[in-house]
């Protein structure tokens, strides 16, 4: 138990510092990292990703917050556009929660692997949406509210891999763009915490210290290090080439996404 709360401590440290450096809330981190360590306590296989989905989400509520306030001091949230796309944020990713609930755990690692490709593709590519347009009214936030909340309730993350390239194809600035995706991270998570507890209540193989799909055990200690680490990721972001460690990031990505499909087989 111990070996498995301070591996949780340790991804919480990674987690908080890719949140404030790469504005992508960690949860690609903490989701297959969860995997390892759920699967090191003999959970049930069926319950596995559930709880690393919902306890990702729980964390990120920590993690985002510590992130977008150090990104506030700086200047870097736009709050017009976080005010603007929350309705749709929310009724997403608690919507996306209840699909998660309906799906296998195998079904949502290869929901997860791909989107990691995803992600990975982005990064390695180094594509950047060109700013051409402004930002869309009403209905059109809601909508993209709706699809970044869905998809990151899915894969356990803020929402960084898809606001961020949103924001900057709408004339955001990067950097303003990754402090206002860790804002929008917050209503993510907690839509996502809610709905994950909701879904999971009442399920008798959940293990000892759980709220419906979140291990309050793994919340705990990974939200300890990523809010003492989240700030240090803010001040490298403003520091480093970002572009060329978002590479290797990705790299590693890929490897966790090709390990998580082999497992399937």
């Amino acid at each position: 138990m111990f070996e498995v709360v301070a591996l949780y401590l340790a991804v919480g440290a990674v987690a908080g510092v890719l949140a404030g450096l790469l504005g992508i809330g960690g949860g690609l981190v903490i989701v297959p990292m969860l995997v390892f360590c759920m699967e090191l306590q003999n959970l049930p296989q069926d319950l596995i990703m559930h709880m690393a989905l919902g306890t990702s989400m729980a964390s990120i509520m920590f993690t985002s917050v510590s992130s977008f306030m150090a990104h506030h001091r700086r200047g870097a949230v736009e709050w017009d556009v976080v005010r603007r796309i929350v309705a749709g944020i929310l009724v997403g990713t608690f919507l996306g929660a209840w699909v998660a609930a309906q799906m296998s755990t195998g079904a949502l690692k290869i929901f997860f692997v791909v989107f990691l490709y995803y992600v990975c593709y982005q990064m390695l590519s180094g594509k950047k949406p060109k700013p051409s347009r402004v930002m869309p009214g009403a209905a059109g936030m809601f909508g993209a509210g709706n699809v970044i909340g869905v998809v990151s309730s899915l894969v356990g993350i803020g929402g960084g891999t898809l606001s961020v390239p949103f924001m900057v194809w709408h004339n955001i600035p990067i950097h303003k763009a990754i402090g206002t995706s860790a804002a929008i991270g917050f209503p993510i998570a907690v839509a996502g915490t809610v709905g994950y507890i909701m879904n999971g209540w009442g399920v008798d193989t959940l293990p000892p210290y759980s709220l419906g799909y979140v291990s309050l055990v793994a919340l705990v200690s990974i939200a300890v290090m990523s809010v003492i680490t989240a700030p240090l990721g803010v001040r490298l972001a403003h520091s480093l080439p970002v572009d060329k460690l978002k590479r290797v990031f990705a790299l590693i990505l890929f490897l966790v996404g090709t390990k998580m499909l082999i497992s399937l087989f």
